[in-house]
């Protein structure tokens, strides 16, 4: 599944397509995809100018000068296509700007979902009505975890991706930061202290920049707007790397836990 990254990637690889154009068609070419379509998206969206894009969490969100805001999430296996030759059956929303480019909404397995909010109502809008602080922003500091995860005994690595605490982490990316960290996944939350919450938000921050950077992870078949795959995955320090030897020479271990695999270092990871 996408994760921040690669939704950050979409975003930074959607922005000097859309920003500042018209949209001079908007076709939705079926009726759903998790969810229903807006039954109004042609109607509100065709011949609006694209003002910001940008992201919260795993969403993308597209605003326009109409005031109406397009929220889309990638679900497990979509991605946005530029200028694609030929329009193939699993593109499903297709957007052509005063430019001429045309941009897809590629979605295989149809569960992501396609939204279209209010600009002024997006603090109200459900999925971000709850959500905790971005993890790149200030927000997220050694004095924020500390609060809230007071009391927990709650695992780390499952309070980590609980949307609540923090918006937007993954299960990749909270297995590497964890390592980076030095911190058991399994470790009740309340008991960490704070200068290791410190070496926690900053190893956060760091694999999450690095994963940017590098384009996000290749899984699936994500692949970014310009159809090049993301190269993280090459830096994984723990993540689908069962068996292998961790920096420390110690082998690296995997868990299941509700439906997702742990990986880490027994010997690094306290």
């Amino acid at each position: 599944m996408p994760e921040l990254p690669e939704v950050e990637t979409t975003v930074r690889g959607l922005r000097p397509v859309l920003e500042g154009r018209r949209l001079v068609s908007v076709e939705a070419r079926r009726a759903d995809l998790r969810r229903a379509f807006p039954v109004d998206l042609r109607q509100r969206l065709t011949g609006a100018t694209v003002t910001a894009l940008w992201r919260r969490a795993k969403y993308g969100l597209i605003d326009t000068d109409r005031g109406d805001t397009l929220v889309f999430h990638l679900g497990m296996s979509g991605r946005w296509r530029i200028d694609p030759g030929e329009l193939g059956a699993h593109d499903h929303l297709v957007l052509d700007t005063d430019a001429d480019r045309r941009l897809a909404l590629n979605d295989p397995r149809r569960f992501g979902s396609v939204d279209l909010v209010r600009s002024e109502e997006l603090q109200d809008y459900e999925p971000f009505r709850k959500m905790g602080p971005e993890p790149l922003g200030d927000a997220l500091s050694a004095d924020y975890l500390a609060e809230a995860l007071k009391g927990r005994s709650a695992p780390i690595k499952a309070l980590l991706l609980d949307q609540r605490i923090v918006a937007g982490l993954g299960n990749i990316y909270v297995c590497e930061a964890l390592h980076m960290a030095g911190i058991a996944p399994g470790r009740a939350g309340g008991r960490i202290g704070r200068d290791r919450l410190a070496r926690l938000v900053d190893a956060i921050k760091a694999v999450l920049l690095a994963a940017i950077e590098a384009g996000g992870s290749t899984l699936r078949d994500y692949a970014r707007p310009d159809g090049e795959l993301g190269y993280f995955s090459k830096q994984w320090r723990v993540y689908g790397r069962e068996a292998e030897p961790c920096g420390c020479g110690a082998p690296i271990r995997r868990r299941a836990e509700g439906g997702r695999s742990t990986f880490y270092c027994a010997r690094c990871q306290r």
